[in-house]
């Protein structure tokens, strides 16, 4: 199945250079005058080798049909993660290695689509957006609603995301998961 490259998420599996690989991270570029880009980090299935490839916007870029099975985050283990299936309640445990920066969406009893191929576990697919809990930011302005200045905060599971400056911490937010980025309260 092909996809365009800006639907490339993290987590998801790829055929690339007649290879499977695991998509790492996403960034989506723009430099000043030239055309927009996105920077994948990809991770070959086989090898494990990790390398950076720059897709151009229009690029067709072929989505390996996989397995996916509906489970429950458990919980973190330093580099295990816990993943149940509802249904017969078994156990998956994904290593932090497999999973890349899907990690820093990942929160308590969330669903996710753990991908397998060939009967293995070989990553998850996150949904779009996560609401996610800020933690740790510096106080917020009142009356600061509209203008383009942002801070960071630090969410719940370590990740740090630039957010306009009326969001406070203890406040639930929206990440959007290809890009890392604020979208709005929750």
């Amino acid at each position: 199945m092909a996809i365009p490259a800006t639907q490339l998420r993290p987590g998801m599996i790829i055929k690339h250079n007649d290879q499977l690989h695991v998509v790492f991270k996403v960034e989506h570029r723009t430099p000043g005058n030239l055309r927009a880009f996105i920077q994948a980090k990809l991770r070959n299935l086989k090898s494990g080798a990790m390398f950076e490839h720059r897709f151009r916007s229009a690029d067709a870029i072929e989505k390996v049909v996989v397995d996916e099975i509906a489970m429950e985050f458990l919980y973190a283990d330093g580099d295990d993660y816990y993943f149940m299936n509802p249904v017969d309640y078994e156990q998956t445990v994904l290593k932090s290695s497999t999973l890349g920066d899907a990690v820093e969406y990942l929160t308590a009893n969330q669903q996710i689509k753990v991908s397998y191929f060939d009967g293995q576990p070989v990553g998850i697919e996150l949904p779009q957006t996560v609401d996610l809990e800020v933690v740790e930011t510096e106080p917020g302005l009142k009356s600061a609603t509209a203008s383009s200045v942002t801070k960071p905060a630090k969410l719940e599971t370590g990740l740090v995301v630039q957010v306009p400056p009326f969001i406070n911490a203890g406040e639930k937010i929206r990440v959007d998961t290809s890009e890392g980025a604020y979208l709005s309260r929750a």
